[in-house]
């Protein structure tokens, strides 16, 4: 039995001319001829706006690590950034933070936890990341990796909140992460992250986010190529190719 008649027994519903099955084929075509040889690009973003901010402190150290393993970093200063839906889009630190984003090709977030979550501070910048921005999606198919410091014990509640975020960004959030306990002992009156266990998994972090990011950063386009999409999309073209009057 063909292929396509199969399909058509076999799964009904699907519409075959916009089902890929995916395979080492299509991996290999997506891939460019001349494979990106520019330093990764990665967004850092913290969330407190403390004279000491240690969840600043964090992804300074993290922002170092990354430049040694040969990365270009950036850090967005949330200082003076307006609340969510209170200023107008043209506003100068949004645009600042979704010009970053779309610059980017990984993210690192960095919350203090406060009250058992992540801070406000970190929420708003996030919620100024829009999903889409006319045609481009600024944050899908890159990769986050996910840090946060706590005043007591460990605790996981911000970046397992963040967890969920980048999922519904669309992002390829890695699997590691760190989360630094009493984290106003983990740093020297220079603001530099002491020797621990808390400083070998930001290491590790951190050299897991550049691992992912340079394996997917060429194919990202193909791995967020979704059949639903691809079927909206060609239902949207044929009813404006089919439309009798404006």
């Amino acid at each position: 039995m063909p292929a396509v008649k199969r399909l058509a027994a076999t799964t009904p519903h699907l519409d075959a001319a916009l089902f890929v099955a995916p395979g080492h084929e299509q991996l290999q075509a997506a891939r460019p001829a001349a494979p990106s040889s520019h330093a990764p690009r990665i967004l850092l973003l913290y969330g407190s706006v403390r004279e000491r901010s240690y969840s600043r402190l964090a992804s300074e150290e993290a922002a170092r690590l990354l430049q040694a393993m040969g990365a270009e970093t950036r850090t967005f200063d949330p200082r003076g950034m307006p609340l969510p839906d209170d200023a107008p889009d043209a506003h100068p630190k949004v645009q600042e933070l979704r010009q970053l984003a779309a610059w980017a090709e990984g993210m690192v977030w960095c919350s203090p936890e406060r009250h058992g979550a992540m801070t406000g501070i970190m929420k708003s910048q996030i919620d100024w990341i829009p999903l889409a921005d006319g045609a481009v999606r600024p944050t899908q198919g890159k990769t986050l990796a996910l840090m946060q410091v706590s005043g007591g014990s460990q605790s996981f509640n911000a970046v397992n909140q963040m967890r969920i975020l980048g999922r519904w960004m669309r992002m390829l959030t890695i699997p590691n992460q760190s989360s630094v306990a009493k984290a106003f002992l983990e740093f020297d009156e220079a603001g530099r992250m002491k020797p621990s266990a808390y400083y070998d998994r930001v290491v590790d972090v951190m050299e897991e986010l550049v691992k992912f990011t340079l394996l997917t950063r060429d194919v990202s386009p193909w791995l967020t190529d979704r059949y639903s999409e691809r079927r909206e999309s060609a239902e949207a073209l044929s009813k404006r190719v089919n439309q009798r009057a404006l």
